[in-house]
């Protein structure tokens, strides 16, 4: 019950938190108008929030907005607008028609066009208003169609492009805030188109340039002006390589576009680049994440070998960062002494008998206190019967000094729990710190380029069988069985609490995870430290844990990774061992752990044998090693058949079932 009330907290307030975005968003965008007193970018916004609540909300900051900034006619109309697209969208939301991406940008847009139709032609002069109209009616169809991309992403992954379309929006909310008739949100624009130039390329460079380059000539009623000073400053900087000669080049390539205009805007267009090329070049560093660099040719030797140096650096400053915090002592715990210091300053000070009780029965009123000290901490609260008779019935205020002392205690537990909090965030980070310095020696160790060399990469067979729980239709348990690149043979096999698709979820995930750090070529132990610390962070949601059994084949060498899972058997002719672990599951423990590691000889014409807690109780599983011990076959997948029967006879399917096998070949049957 308490995790339901968790989860529905966390989703009421992450529909808070999507109203709220969708309303401030689509209000601050009414602030970008076109010619005509358009506010196109709003209108997108509220028709990319979709329907119901979402849309509501972009429906309302819109009108809110345009209350603010727009002439009541223009309010009326835009909110007119809102309204048949969130009517539209709304009664068509469970249809597949309104899923294609052209719908709502195609459906926004002709609304615009329907109702600013009827202004136009109530106008005085229709001819000169239609252009307008029809332009407003484009830039919203185009704007629903980023602004769906950020509001509805693909692959839980943002596009860059609606990112910076709506950043070009919010910016010429700013068109009309001047300084020294120097237009803030252009030089701002400037300083982003600048940014995506040098940072995407000459395609997006241009492209970009033109784009919004269009859309400011609409904002301002220019003709052209923008669209090819932008368009050429966007495709000059993308040219270049270095970040100085980017901005020289936005400029240059501006100031030649403008060279042949005879707009009035033009002089102060010039003035604009240079600043949006300042600010351009005042942009720390870290924000290009070194994309340029991925874009050119792959690097040499001597690269390689610098990037290696850095990660180990790297991973050396984080372990001593983890060595250091693990030399700081964790604070000691507060005296309960200081709960009657502080009640007495309070009340006692004052009092008549201070002197009696604080000088000359000094002992007898420490003790009295010290005697009471369980009693209220177990409590949580104090009461005169935890006083003894005679300090209880010579104190004159004693309700005063019961009441200063609960307030004290009600103190000195909140600092108490404080600490805990704060020393298990240490012990988290301190873990995370010593996990981030493993994954980066890892990676830099990657960089060698070329794979380790395990010696002669063994010849191996996997058999699998699994079986849900008796009356369930899904297993919660799940195993993977693959070879790496640099050629470990890896089995896994994840049990998720309880059974069903919420156990197979889970189970699943973790699975999913841990082989992509293991094919990323991450050493197994590190892969399963950060694995345990995120999967701790995810079960304080859920309230969920899953067992991982791992086996790595290296050569000749297995190497059982156990987190609470079941034990596994090593078979060679008639002899059988059993490898088990201590370890909890992954999920139960926030501050990071290790697995238990077994590392063992995996000769030709042995098996190795994985099971879930469900084939056989760990306490009674003799009948399983007997049956290992006599099978003679050589065909894994009998075996996982035969171990899974047996134990459905033995154990009624009281769990769900995992059984894998790997079996390596003899050397008279190693492929040629």
């Amino acid at each position: 019950m308490e995790y339901g009330s968790m989860s529905i907290q966390r989703l009421q307030s992450g529909r808070w938190l999507n109203w709220g975005i969708r309303f401030f968003l689509t209000a601050a965008l009414t602030a970008s108008q076109t010619a005509g007193g358009y506010a196109p970018f709003a209108l997108g916004c509220i028709a990319a929030a979709g329907p119901g609540a979402d849309g509501a909300a972009a429906l309302l900051g819109g009108v809110t907005g345009a209350l603010l900034f727009l002439d009541f006619q223009q309010v009326l109309a835009l909110a007119a607008v809102g309204i048949l697209i969130l009517t539209a969208a709304t009664a068509f939301r469970d249809t597949a028609f309104l899923q294609k991406p052209w719908v709502l940008p195609v459906l926004a847009a002709g609304m615009v066009l329907a109702v600013g139709g009827i202004y136009v032609l109530q106008s005085l002069d229709p001819l000169s208003h239609a252009a307008p109209c029809a332009a407003a009616s484009a830039l919203t169809g185009v704007s629903a169609h980023f602004f769906t991309r950020l509001f509805q992403p693909e692959e839980d992954r943002l596009a860059p492009e609606g990112l910076l379309f709506l950043g070009a929006a919010l910016t010429l909310a700013l068109g009309d805030l001047t300084i020294l008739n120097v237009s803030v949100g252009r030089v701002l624009l400037c300083a982003l188109l600048a940014y995506t130039a040098y940072d995407q390329g000459p395609m997006t460079g241009v492209t970009a340039g033109l784009g919004l380059g269009l859309i400011t000539d609409l904002s301002a009623g220019t003709s052209g002006l923008f669209t090819a000073a932008y368009g050429v400053a966007g495709l000059c900087a993308a040219k270049c390589r270095r970040r100085s000669m980017a901005a020289l080049a936005f400029f240059s390539g501006a100031a030649a576009a403008m060279l042949t205009s005879r707009e009035e805007l033009a002089q102060t267009l010039l003035l604009e680049t240079v600043a949006g090329s300042l600010l351009f070049l005042a942009l720390p560093r870290r924000i290009f994440g070194g994309k340029r660099l991925l874009r050119e040719a792959a690097p040499n030797t001597a690269q390689r070998t610098a990037l290696k140096t850095h990660l180990n650096r790297a991973a050396e400053a984080l372990r001593e960062l983890y060595d250091s915090m693990s030399r700081t002592p964790p604070p000691q715990e507060e005296n309960p002494a200081v709960i009657f210091d502080r009640a007495a300053e309070k009340v006692c000070r004052g009092c008549a008998l201070c002197e009696l009780c604080w000088q000359k029965d000094y002992t007898a009123t420490f003790n009295a206190l010290n005697d009471a000290t369980p009693y209220l901490l177990e409590r949580g609260k104090a009461k005169a019967k935890d006083f003894p008779v005679h300090f209880a019935d010579r104190c004159i205020h004693l309700s005063e000094l019961l009441q200063a002392i609960n307030g004290e205690l009600s103190a000195f537990l909140l600092r108490k729990q404080y600490r805990r909090q704060l020393e298990e965030t240490r012990r988290s980070a301190k873990g995370q710190y010593a996990q981030m310095s493993d994954l980066l020696t890892a990676a830099a160790a990657g960089l060698s380029g070329a794979a380790p060399a395990f010696g002669e990469i063994p010849a191996c067979v996997i058999g699998a069988a699994l079986r849900p729980k008796e009356g369930e239709m899904v297993c919660g348990d799940t195993m993977e069985a693959f070879r790496t690149d640099s050629g470990l043979w890896c089995l896994l096999l994840a049990d998720g609490m309880g059974s069903g698709d919420a156990a197979r979820r889970e189970s699943s995930l973790t699975c999913r995870l841990l082989r992509q750090f293991l094919e990323a070529d991450i050493q197994p132990e590190a892969a399963l430290t950060t694995l345990n610390s995120a999967m701790a962070l995810r079960g304080a949601e859920t309230g969920s844990f899953t067992t991982v059994d791992l086996c790595v084949l290296k050569g000749s060498e297995a190497t059982f990774y156990k987190f609470g899972a079941a034990p596994s058997y090593l078979k060679k002719n008639g002899a059988v061992r059993r490898i088990t672990g201590s370890s909890l599951p992954v999920g139960l423990r926030g501050t990071p752990a290790a697995p238990d590691i077994t590392t063992v000889t995996l000769e030709p014409g042995s098996f190795a044998v994985m099971i879930s807690d469900g084939v056989a109780d760990p306490s009674r599983d003799e009948w399983l090693q007997d049956l290992l011990a006599g099978w003679g076959g050589d065909d894994p997948q009998t075996l996982a058949n035969l171990i899974l029967s047996e134990s459905i006879r033995r154990e009624r399917l009281q769990d769900d079932c995992a059984v894998q096998v790997l079996y390596r070949l003899p050397e008279s049957e190693q492929p040629v």
